[in-house]
């Protein structure tokens, strides 16, 4: 949680300096950062489904499993990471022309945006590898370390955001590009350090690149299987987002993108929780039925359902005072009007934390347990039977504001949550998936 606390500072601190530069800038930029989140949800997919049977593997003590796990999460990131590349330098312009539809500002969003892709899609390979790396960390229960060197990139990130959006200490003032090229720096630094510490550490899922490719074929195809559900669940699902934000940003000019992003970088912080649930269900769930304690893993499971929606409601309170503290101080730089939305959205989001607190906890002990067929099926049919059809219908039948558009679409997990729950309680996740496939 304080990885992604730190995460998200470095987020809205990217944010606060590019905001200086206007509202088209800051539009521009994160349209551009929006594609490259939807290739770290896909990144995340990879991870996570090699991230299940890692924690079950630490849990059943089989290092030789651990290691086929980490395998997988590297090579099927990377290749990830490839493919994104290619498009990016191909098609950018289309990319992000596609999340601008009907934007007054869109060519100029376009333009500066594509330059900015461009040099970010450089940052791909060691997003790839870093993700690959520290989520193993987490799920092995060693959480320290991927706080540590995040916390170094960080401060790498920002006094090159510093640097060279600006042109401070005689450096060149580069502004959106200068803010691109210090996330490369910082995104490199943050895998070399990783790499580093594996190899000096000899940390026991680490394998080098040369013998990567030796992985049990048995194995890669059992995650495949689980990692397509995943990738149903979470593509219905930044599918259903990408929609609904390509309706908000026609909806105005630049200050309408430009609040909305506003709004998430703060809200970002406050999805800490979201990372805390995952990586405690992973380990402590994850764990127990990797060692075949069943009815410990059950109980482990009432306790995160509880407490995620404990701390949700907590820091939703917490939040809305931070909130209408933040955004007039950070944003100040941005028009009147992007600043409103930014509020407007930041209030929604807190009333709903609660109830996506106890979502994601309902889809992390599933993952947990191997059932990723839940996620799916509660993603995929709210997201194309209510989400989509709902974005279409407010943006073409109403002049609906788009953060009251967003707070009606979202009333659609109370949906979500009721099938979640269906399938959590047949109990289809109390599973031992590591017995004989170590490899």
């Amino acid at each position: 949680m304080l990885q992604q606390l730190i995460t998200g500072m470095v987020s809205l601190i990217d944010n606060f300096m590019v905001a200086g530069l206007g509202d088209e800038s800051m539009a521009s930029v994160n349209v551009s950062n929006y594609l490259t989140f939807v290739f770290i949800v896909i990144v995340n997919v990879m991870c996570g489904a090699g991230g299940i049977y890692l924690a079950q593997f630490k849990g059943a003590r089989d290092v030789n499993g651990m290691r086929n796990a980490y395998r997988f999460k590297v090579l099927f990131s990377l290749l990830t990471a490839a493919v994104y590349f290619v498009l990016c330098w191909l098609i950018p312009e289309k990319m992000l022309g596609a999340m601008t539809v009907g934007n007054r500002a869109r060519e100029e969003i376009i333009g500066m945006g594509a330059n900015y892709l461009k040099i970010t899609s450089f940052t791909l390979f060691p997003i790839a590898l870093s993700s690959a790396i520290g989520s193993a960390f987490r799920e092995t229960g060693t959480p320290k370390i991927p706080l540590i060197v995040s916390a170094a990139a960080t401060l790498v990130n920002t006094f090159g955001n510093w640097l060279l959006i600006y042109g401070n200490l005689n450096a060149p003032r580069l502004e959106t590009q200068g803010a691109a090229i210090a996330t490369v720096i910082a995104r490199y630094f943050e895998a070399a350090v990783f790499l580093f510490y594996v190899y000096r550490k000899k940390t026991n899922f680490f394998t080098g690149f040369l013998s990567l490719f030796r992985i049990s074929g048995r194995l890669v195809k059992e995650i495949l299987s689980k990692s397509v559900m995943m990738f149903l669940s979470e593509i219905s699902w930044i599918g259903s987002e990408t929609v609904m934000t390509a309706l908000y940003n026609g909806r105005g000019g630049a200050e309408t993108v430009a609040g909305m992003a506003a709004g998430f970088s703060i809200a970002n912080i406050l999805f800490l929780l979201f990372g805390g649930i995952w990586t405690v269900s992973a380990v402590v769930v994850g764990g127990s039925l990797g060692a075949g304690k069943l009815d410990e893993a059950r109980q482990k499971a009432v306790w995160i359902k509880s407490g995620a929606v404990v701390a949700g409601a907590v820091v939703a309170v917490l939040g809305a005072g931070l909130a209408v503290l933040v955004i007039p101080a950070v944003f100040s730089n941005l028009t009147e009007a992007a600043r409103r939305i930014s509020l407007g959205l930041v209030f929604v989001i807190l009333c709903y934390l609660p109830l996506w607190c106890l979502l994601n906890a309902l889809f992390a002990i599933s993952r947990s347990g191997g059932d990723a067929a839940m996620g799916m099926y509660a993603d995929v049919s709210t997201s194309f039977c209510l989400l989509i059809p709902g974005a279409f219908a407010l943006a073409l039948l109403t002049d609906m504001s788009p953060v009251r558009m967003f707070a009606i679409l979202k009333g659609t997990d109370a949906v979500k949550y009721l099938i979640a729950r269906y399938f959590f309680n047949k109990e289809r996740w109390v599973r031992n998936l590591t017995a004989g496939k170590g490899g």
